[in-house]
C-alpha cells in the first residue's frame, strides 16, 4: 500500500545556520538528526501549546519539512519571523510530493522510517516527476493512522493543547535534554511535575460524530472534548483521572456513543 500524500507539503530550510536555527525552536534535537535518522518535532507557542507538527529529514541541499499542507504557509511564516540574522533560506518546495507505505514496499526518492511508531512504516519525499504511477490516495493512510491512535495535524487543533498532552513525547517528538526551545519551560514542568493529566485519544462511533468541540461525558460528568473529526472518527482530549472514575465505562459526545481507543504504545 503505497499513498501519495497531497495533504502534506515540504518546506526547506537551507543555509549555513538552518539546523542551529531549528535547535533552538522545536522541540526535538536537531542533533539527532542524520541521513539515516528522521525526526517528528513540533513548534509550540511560548506558553506551551502544539502550533505545527512535521517530520524532519535531511536531503535535496536541505533541511526539509514534511508538514500539513494546510499549516505550511503560516509555518514559513513563524519560521521567517524567528529568523532574524540568521543564514537560512525558507520556503515552500511545491515540486516535491510526500509518499507513505506501510506494508513493506519501498519508495523512491528521500526514504525514511517514520520516526513516530514503526507500524506507520515508512516515507519519501520525491519530486514530482517521479511520483511512481499508479499510487493511491491518501485516505487508507490516514484510515491506518488513526487506527494506531496517532495524531497529526489538524488533530491536535492550533494553539488548543499542551505538546505531552497532545502525546508527542510517547511519539518521540519531545527532547528532554537538548536545552531551551519555544515552549520548553511549560513542557519541562509538565514533565517533571507530572502535571500531564490529559491524553488526546482515537475515537470512533457507528454514525458521524457530532463537531469538534462537542463535550465527551460519562453519565453527567464531562471527561474531554472532541478536538477533531472525519465522518465517524475522531481525536478527543480526555481527562485521564476523570476516565479512570467512570463508574459505566460509556462515553457520549451529544447523545452519540463513543469507542475509545486506548493505543499500547501511548500505555505500555
Amino acid at each position: 500500500m503505497i499513498a501519495l500524500l497531497d495533504d502534506r507539503s515540504v518546506i526547506a530550510l537551507a543555509g549555513a545556520d538552518a539546523r542551529s536555527l531549528l535547535q533552538g525552536l522545536i522541540t526535538n534535537d536537531m542533533e539527532q538528526l542524520s541521513p539515516a535518522s528522521a525526526l517528528y518535532a513540533a513548534l509550540l507557542t511560548p506558553q506551551g501549546k502544539i502550533l505545527f507538527d512535521f517530520l524532519i529529514v535531511e536531503g535535496d541541499g536541505a533541511v526539509l519539512l514534511d508538514c500539513p499542507r494546510s499549516r505550511a504557509e503560516a509555518m514559513v511564516r513563524r519560521l521567517t519571523m524567528y529568523r532574524l540574522r540568521a543564514r537560512v533560506e525558507i520556503e515552500l518546495r511545491p515540486q516535491l510530493k510526500v509518499l507513505a507505505a506501510w506494508q513493506g514496499e519501498t519508495l523512491p526518492g528521500i526514504s525514511f522510517a517514520d520516526p513516530r511508531l514503526p507500524q506507520l512504516g515508512i516515507r519519501s519525499i520525491v519530486a514530482e516527476a517521479e511520483t511512481p504511477p499508479g499510487v493511491g490516495q491518501l485516505e487508507p493512510y490516514h484510515a491506518h493512522r488513526r487506527a494506531l491512535g496517532v495524531p497529526e495535524g489538524e488533530d491536535f487543533g492550533i494553539d488548543a493543547m499542551f505538546a505531552l498532552d497532545g502525546d508527542l513525547e510517547q511519539l518521540h517528538g519531545v527532547s528532554f535534554t537538548k536545552g531551551c526551545y519555544v515552549g520548553q519551560e511549560l513542557t519541562a514542568r509538565m514533565k517533571h511535575r507530572g502535571t500531564a493529566r490529559k491524553r488526546l485519544l482515537a475515537v470512533s462511533a457507528g454514525a458521524d460524530l457530532p463537531p469538534a468541540g462537542t463535550a465527551v461525558t460519562a453519565g453527567e460528568k464531562t471527561i474531554g472534548e472532541l478536538i477533531s473529526v472525519t465522518g465517524r472518527d475522531g481525536f478527543a482530549l480526555i481527562r485521564l483521572d476523570r476516565l479512570e472514575e467512570t463508574a459505566t465505562g460509556v462515553l457520549t459526545a451529544a447523545g452519540v456513543e463513543l469507542r475509545l481507543a486506548r493505543p499500547t504504545w501511548l500505555f505500555a
